[in-house]
């Protein structure tokens, strides 16, 4: 009896810690940064490990596509990426680290369609450096679609922030698929210092895979040693759900670290 009642204890406690780790919680921008974003609900989601530590932590953050932009932070938790990638790392077995989830406003207080901005970007990892344990060496930048192009133009923009980047059917320009940004050959040569693992469907109608092709060999040819493409033959515009759902995308993320 006594060693069911303790059996019974431990398996509740492991099912509140497994319950933590899949909740996301809700954080808000320093009311002090708040007046200088443009583009960015104050709020945000974390995904934290259970429990306390006071070690450094890795620290992913991803960038939703258009589907996510608004300014209701509940309507953010539905959708899949986030908590998909947090289940990837349990699953595949990648340690406690931190997930954040930013926002994207529909629209800028000035009326502006909404998009990702480094500058608006730069305010929130000062947020979150100051008031969660990041381990500087491991920051990590990952986003899908429109997320994917706020994550080539921020790393581009300031690549000495992440151990790794990796876009997902993203473009390369901030006016949509079409658009190619008139600071091409400078993001190549930024994005050549740090690692990059781009992720594309070939029949992709929404975002063109030649986007990322054409990114990643700029930055090769720019120097970059440490960037690729995955172009999975059979995926479209959806590529991303096969994507956070693979060891890969994981094991090759979380293997860097910056110097």
């Amino acid at each position: 009896m006594k060693f069911t009642l303790l059996l019974t204890s431990l398996l509740a406690l492991v099912c509140s810690a497994v319950a933590e780790q899949e909740t996301p919680v809700v954080r808000t921008l320093d009311p002090k940064l708040q007046p200088k974003i443009q583009f960015l609900n104050p709020e945000y989601l974390v995904y934290l490990p259970a429990g306390n530590t006071n070690a450094k932590l890795p620290l992913l953050i991803f960038l939703h596509g258009a589907g996510g932009v608004g300014d209701d932070i509940q309507q953010a938790k539905v959708k899949d990426e986030p908590a998909e990638i947090w289940k990837g790392i349990q699953k595949f077995n990648k340690g406690p680290c931190i997930v954040v989830a930013p926002q994207c406003l529909k629209k800028s207080k000035s009326g502006e369609r909404g998009i990702w901005t480094p500058e608006d970007l730069n305010l929130l990892l000062q947020h979150l450096k100051a008031t969660l344990p990041v381990d500087d060496r491991r920051i990590y930048l990952s986003g899908i679609s429109m997320g994917g192009y706020g994550t080539w133009a921020w790393a581009a923009h300031d690549p000495q922030h992440f151990a790794a980047i990796a876009p997902i059917v993203g473009g390369i320009g901030r006016e949509g698929p079409k658009d190619v940004t008139p600071d091409f050959d400078q993001w190549a040569a930024n994005l050549a210092r740090i690692p990059v693992y781009a992720f594309v469907g070939a029949l992709d109608t929404t975002v063109p895979p030649e986007r990322s092709e054409r990114m990643i060999a700029a930055i090769q040819k720019a120097g970059g040693k440490e960037a690729k493409l995955k172009v999975y033959p059979d995926e479209a515009h959806g590529a991303g759900r096969v994507v956070v759902a693979s060891a890969e995308y994981y094991e090759w993320m979380f293997s860097k670290k910056r110097n």
